[in-house]
């Protein structure tokens, strides 16, 4: 009985934060779901009610994408959001688990400012910005968002920063240097 209860006590995450829901696709895809708008519009008989919902997707080896769908029904919508993600995959350098510089992501009014972090700090991220990062694979970051926290705006602000990132290789391969001599 005792060694039963030592047992669950080990189960439990170390720390005290709330677990994520993770839906792993059968492709071994990182699904998150970030947000579901209920959208009415007004039409000569009523309102009509559809939804839209953003979703982010990443295989947690250095690629992510995102996609937006829009439906008469949440699951649907929810679909849809996951095709055009799929679509929407691009490459992202990651180096020992975090980013190889300091980078700023734009979008519209949002901007994300993304800083490398030690190993053992964490994803240290707010909202819309921590699903982009551990669906890319991302193990330690500090972000700070400036400006607008419409989620649409952080995660496309978040992939744009993440898109620019270089590592030492790319950038000694375009100058025709040794990554040691950069």
């Amino acid at each position: 009985m005792a060694e039963e209860i030592k047992k669950n006590k080990t189960d439990k995450p170390q720390n005290n934060r709330r677990e994520r829901p993770v839906k792993r696709e059968d492709d071994g895809m990182d699904k998150r779901l970030v947000h579901v708008r209920r959208v009415t519009k007004v039409v000569k008989g009523g309102r009509t009610m559809r939804f839209s919902a953003l979703v982010v997707i990443g295989d947690g080896k250095g690629n992510v994408g995102m996609g937006i769908g829009k439906a008469n029904e949440v699951p649907i919508a929810i679909d849809k959001a996951t095709v055009v993600a799929k679509k929407n995959m691009k490459p992202v350098a990651i180096v020992e688990g975090t980013i190889p510089h300091q980078t700023t992501g734009k979008y519209s009014t949002t901007s994300v400012l993304m800083l490398p972090a030690e190993t053992g700090h964490g994803v240290i991220a707010g909202g819309a910005a921590r699903a982009v990062l551990e669906a890319a694979g991302i193990k330690n970051i500090v972000t700070k968002i400036h400006g607008s926290t419409n989620r649409i705006n952080v995660v496309r602000a978040t992939i744009n920063g993440l898109l620019s990132l270089k590592t030492r290789e790319e950038i000694a391969s375009r100058r025709g240097k040794k990554p040691e001599e950069i």
